[in-house]
C-alpha cells in the first residue's frame, strides 16, 4: 500500500493535467493487451531506481517504486529493462504524432509493490497502463519473482517445466474463472437465455486465455506462509486475456498441491511441505 499511496502523490501534478485536457475519442478503437513477456536482467552498471514524474502538453510519465526494490540490483535491472522498453513504445508514439497535439496528452503510470520479501524469494508486482489515444489505454502487468541466493529471476517455465504441469494449471484455472462467471451470472439474474450467452461467451475467452501453456502463465506471484514457504502460486491475467477489458486484471491462486508434482526439482524447497 505504501508503493500506491507514494505514486499518487507522485502523479498528482499529472492527473491535473490530464482532468484538464483529457478527452477520449468515442470512435476510437480499444488498445491490444500488452506483450507480457518475461522480462530478463540486463548486463551493466546496477540500476538505482528513482520515481519518475514528468509531463509537458504531449505526454505525462509517472513511475513509481518500493524503497527495498535497488537492495536487489538484478531485480532492480529486471524492473528498469521492462520501464525502459514501455516508455520507448510511450515516446514512439509521440514522436509519430510530428508537429501535432494529441487531444489528451499520452500517458504512462506504472506502479510497483514489493508483494514478497523473505531471504529466498523477493516478489514485484507492476501494474498500470499506456495510453496513447484511443477510447482507453493499454493494461500494464508485469510480475518479477526473484531469487536472492541465485541471484536470478525465476520465470513460470523455470518453475514448472513439465507440459502435464500446465495441463493441471490450466485445468485450475479455468474450473476457478468459470464458477466466477457463473456466479455473477446468478447475481445479476439475467433470463435464462441471455444467461447461457454470456456464460458461453465467457468460457470461450477463458479457454482461450489459459491454453495449457507457460506463455499464458508467465505473470505470477508466489504466496507465502509466516514461515516464508510458498503455499500457492497467484497467476494475473490481464484484460483481455481471459474476459473482456471491462472486467479488468483478474487472477487465480493455485494452490500448492496442484503443482507440487511438477515443480523443477532446484525449487522444491521454496515450497511449503
Amino acid at each position: 500500500m505504501r508503493s500506491a499511496f507514494k505514486f499518487v502523490a507522485l502523479s498528482a501534478l499529472a492527473l491535473a493535467v490530464l482532468a484538464a485536457c483529457r478527452q477520449e475519442s468515442p470512435t476510437a478503437t480499444p488498445a491490444a493487451a500488452p506483450d507480457a513477456a518475461a522480462p530478463t536482467a540486463p548486463a551493466g552498471a546496477p540500476a538505482q531506481l528513482k520515481d519518475v514524474i514528468e509531463h509537458n502538453d504531449r505526454y505525462v510519465v509517472g513511475v513509481s517504486y518500493p524503497p527495498k526494490l535497488n537492495a536487489y540490483p538484478g531485480l532492480a535491472q529486471a524492473v528498469a529493462a521492462y520501464v525502459k522498453a514501455e516508455q520507448d513504445e510511450l515516446m514512439e508514439a509521440v514522436e509519430a504524432l510530428g508537429n501535432d497535439k494529441p487531444t489528451a496528452p499520452y500517458e504512462l503510470s506504472l506502479s510497483f509493490e514489493q508483494v514478497l520479501d523473505t531471504p529466498d524469494i523477493v516478489a514485484v508486482a507492476g501494474d498500470g497502463s499506456r495510453y496513447t489515444g484511443g477510447a482507453h489505454g493499454e493494461p500494464l502487468v508485469a510480475r518479477f519473482v526473484w531469487l536472492p541466493k541465485q541471484n536470478k529471476l525465476l520465470t513460470a517455465d523455470e518453475l514448472i517445466p513439465d507440459a502435464k504441469g500446465w495441463l493441471a494449471v490450466s485445468g485450475y484455472a479455468r474450473e476457478q474463472l468459470r464458477t466466477a462467471v457463473s456466479v455473477r451470472a446468478d447475481a445479476d439474474e439475467m433470463p435464462p437465455e441471455e444467461r447461457q450467452q454470456f456464460v458461453a461467451n465467457a468460457d470461450k475467452m477463458i479457454d482461450a486465455g489459459t491454453e495449457p501453456d507457460s506463455a499464458n502463465f508467465r505473470q505470477f506471484q508466489p504466496l507465502a506462509d509466516a514461515q516464508g514457504k510458498v503455499t500457492a502460486l497467484r497467476f494475473v491475467f490481464p484484460p483481455y486475456q481471459v474476459g473482456p477489458y471491462a472486467d479488468g486484471t483478474q487472477s487465480v491462486d493455485v494452490p500448492i498441491d496442484v503443482v507440487r508434482p511438477y515443480l523443477a526439482p532446484e525449487y522444491v524447497g521454496l515450497f511449503s511441505p
